[in-house]
């Protein structure tokens, strides 16, 4: 039962609604992110974490072989004996305190060792090593109901990590602290001159071609005289 009273976890499981206000590349970060909007007092009975890309990781701890087989064993089964000798004290006479103790857990650890020793020959060399699985996700993603969307927003960006609703944003990173550097697109960093008029040609008059000369008309010779 939730301390609200009321519980938001449905009987059958369905897909979570709401639009996405931020996302985080580990779980640690969403957390604190829901964190911070609980500390702003905001209702965070509205938010939901999703996990997404999910992918199951395997590992590996140590190296099996018998020995350490047999003594993990023995362990178990003397914690299991231990649990029976004591049962057996309750129900026992006050002078037969010790022995039935002492001979459950040589007993629970005797079995436990046999156990073990058989289970492991099973696996005939396939896996000699011990491990440990964790489902893992590649993404966290913060969603919040409509209605209190911009305000969640709003107040993370503080810590950075706000997307807009529409899927495939980029995530925004909260402000650096230090002094602020000028943007290369502000224009009174970088004055553009206008552009400088082009230089018109020179007036230079220039000498008009010279008139051809007249050709002189061939001479005649003189006719002859007239006898």
């Amino acid at each position: 039962m939730s301390l609200t009273g009321r519980s938001r976890v449905p009987a059958v499981p369905t897909l979570p609604k709401g639009e996405q206000v931020a996302t985080y590349g580990a779980y640690l970060d969403a957390q604190r992110a829901v964190d911070h909007l609980a500390d702003k007092q905001f209702p965070v009975q509205l938010v939901t974490i999703v996990g997404t890309d999910l992918r199951m990781v395997e590992r590996v701890t140590g190296r099996l072989s018998y020995p350490r087989v047999a003594l993990a064993g023995a362990a178990s089964g003397a914690w299991f004996g231990l649990f029976v000798g004591l049962l057996l004290l309750m129900f026992s006479g006050a002078e037969t305190q010790t022995f039935p103790l002492l001979a459950a857990i040589l007993i629970g650890a005797a079995f436990g060792m046999l156990f073990s020793v058989i289970t492991y020959s099973f696996t005939a060399g396939k896996r000699d090593f011990t491990s440990a699985s964790q489902i893992v996700a590649g993404a966290y993603s913060v969603l919040c109901a409509a209605e209190q969307a911009h305000k969640a927003r709003s107040l993370l960006q503080e810590i950075g990590g706000v997307v807009s609703g529409w899927p495939g944003a980029t995530p925004t990173r909260a402000p650096a602290a230090g002094p602020a550097s000028t943007p290369p697109s502000d224009p009174t960093a970088y004055p553009v001159l206008p552009p400088t008029p082009p230089t018109p040609p020179s007036a230079t008059p220039t000498t008009p071609p010279a008139a051809p000369r007249p050709t002189e008309p061939p001479t005649q010779p003189p006719a002859p005289p007239l006898s």
